[in-house]
């Protein structure tokens, strides 16, 4: 093989996503203040899913002491990260940002749901609204878009 042919073949193995990169992406969720316990509602809910580590301030700042400084979970096998912002925002979570959640049962689906929407927000309740068998748009009580599908 000559070196041209070597260097399109690699350019083709980029271009086509055969290359294989170490880099991650993780959902990153920032609250103020209750991260930990939205973090244990999560994984509670969620199948395959547990705290994987935790570091949390202590008297020396710079956030409140007991708050998470960062912490990494897993939820249905798939990684996030939390914090608990030692700064105000005049910012929160959006639904224009949410989690799509396929779910492998309707019996799953209406439990996640239940447990999210409860001292939550239901933006559209659950129901067949012609693009799956059954769907449903919540907001958590921590401010977190969930969209729940059935497919």
């Amino acid at each position: 093989m000559k070196i041209c042919d070597t260097i399109y073949y690699k350019m083709k193995i980029i271009k086509f996503g055969l290359y294989f990169s170490k880099m991650t992406i993780t959902t990153f969720l920032m609250f103020e203040g209750t991260a930990e316990k939205a973090m244990q509602f999560y994984t509670g809910i969620f199948k395959s899913s547990q705290i994987d580590n935790v570091v949390y301030y202590d008297e020396n700042g710079p956030g409140k002491a007991g708050t998470i400084m960062q912490a990494k979970f897993t939820l249905n096998g798939k990684p996030f990260m939390c914090i608990d912002s030692i700064a105000k925002h005049n910012f929160t979570f959006t639904p224009s940002m949410s989690l799509f959640v396929d779910c492998d049962s309707e019996a799953e689906l209406d439990k996640l749901f239940e447990a999210l929407s409860e001292k939550g927000k239901i933006m559209m309740a659950l129901g067949n609204y012609g693009f799956s068998q059954k769907f449903g748009w919540t907001e958590d009580q921590f401010g977190v878009s969930w969209q729940l599908n059935l497919p």
